[in-house]
């Protein structure tokens, strides 16, 4: 996997997130890319040597859905937690991820929020 690939999924990520309110971008102490609310991470990016790797924040009933699922693992150190990740997905991944982008953020985002976006969506 070339930077240019991991260059336009995180260009993804990153605008997916960054369209949600009162999200911020990070680089935290290992060089992720660490999208925030309030403080609370949600979604984490980066690049290694298997290429472009996504983590999100999830449930346990969600987490463990996707474990089921071939591409999804737990994510180390921070899995126990509910944090799912996926390596270099595939163009049809990302409506699903999206939804789950959005599924992250709205666990993590302050009362305030979730009810506007409720009412927005109409959830």
């Amino acid at each position: 996997m070339n930077s240019l690939d991991t260059e336009g999924m995180l260009e993804k990520v990153r605008t997916i997130c960054l369209a949600l309110p009162e999200v911020v971008e990070l680089i935290d102490g290992f060089g992720h890319n660490t999208f925030k609310i309030n403080g609370k991470s949600f979604v984490i990016s980066g690049e290694s040597e298997k290429g472009f790797g996504l983590s999100f924040k999830s449930d346990r009933e969600t987490q463990e859905l996707l474990l089921q699922k071939e591409h999804f693992f737990k994510t180390p150190y921070i899995g126990r937690h509910g944090w799912v990740s996926i390596q270099n997905p595939d163009g049809e991944d990302w409506d699903v991820l999206t939804d789950l982008i959005q599924e992250a953020y709205l666990r993590a985002a302050p009362k305030r929020l979730v009810k506007q976006w409720n009412e927005l969506h109409k959830k």
